[in-house]
């Protein structure tokens, strides 16, 4: 027979209907089994102890994206997190930062989405409609599989440093959408379209601290795709000047 373990969940809980009421740390004790997860676990809790506690979650299997938050001061998706890889039987869930909180573990992505939605994050294409597929080589789908991997969780939005003092960031999930759009062989958006995060709020807002690698479960690594468009934005910066030298000589 599996052996269960106590443990203890804090969970920051606040409902921003209620502004009046602050944050506090709910507390619940519950027995768990070895392999369970932490979203498992908060589904238990919402179900047998506390219908009130609010989260999100849909697919569980690190999938979706939307169960990610704060876990013991670390930033991870619960449903592909265990109970039992933590050294403690305490386990502290927060939401995710650089967000306003709904409630409890619930936040407002609305600045996440609207950033993804600048960097038109889609195949942008000049040339007519093709009656077929546009192929591609397995060499040139290499080269974007690093950034298709995004689930769009907003991890790394939430790890970000620089959205705390720039609320008008990009953002490292946006970059690496455009990072993987402009790295796509099929897309043929012009330079001039980079003119969107090409400021002191783009990519050149980037402090490359790595905060988002380190909280991406998917190993998309944003800060290489932050760094792979200032290198195109300088290239294209670098072509005009020597047009325009060819042009005056």
């Amino acid at each position: 027979m599996i052996k269960a373990s106590a443990y203890t969940f804090k969970i920051l809980r606040y409902d921003a209907k209620e502004p009046d009421t602050k944050p506090r740390f709910a507390t619940y004790r519950i027995n768990v089994i070895p392999g369970l997860t932490v979203l498992a676990v908060l589904i238990r809790i919402r179900d047998e102890i506390d219908g009130t506690l609010s989260f999100r979650s849909s697919c569980r299997s690190a999938v979706c994206g939307s169960c990610a938050m704060v876990i013991n001061g670390k930033i991870d998706l619960a449903c592909r997190t265990q109970v039992a890889v933590f050294d403690t039987d305490t386990i502290i869930l927060e939401p995710l930062p650089n967000f306003e909180v709904i409630r409890d573990l619930v936040v407002d992505l609305t600045p996440f989405w609207q950033m993804y939605d600048k960097v038109q994050p889609y195949l942008i294409r000049r040339s007519p409609v093709p009656e077929k597929e546009i192929p591609q080589s397995e060499e040139d789908r290499r080269r974007i599989d690093q950034f298709v991997n995004c689930i769009l969780c907003a991890c790394c939005y939430g790890a970000c440093p620089v959205l705390a003092r720039e609320p008008d960031y990009v953002g490292p999930a946006a970059a690496a959408k455009l990072e993987r759009f402009v790295l796509d062989s099929r897309d043929e958006r012009p330079a001039g379209a980079l003119s969107i995060v090409n400021d002191e709020k783009g990519v050149w807002a980037c402090d490359t601290l790595l905060r988002c690698i380190d909280a991406c479960p998917k190993d998309v690594r944003p800060t290489d795709a932050i760094v792979g468009l200032r290198k195109t934005m300088l290239k294209h910066r670098f072509q005009n000047l020597l047009g325009k030298a060819k042009d005056e000589a």
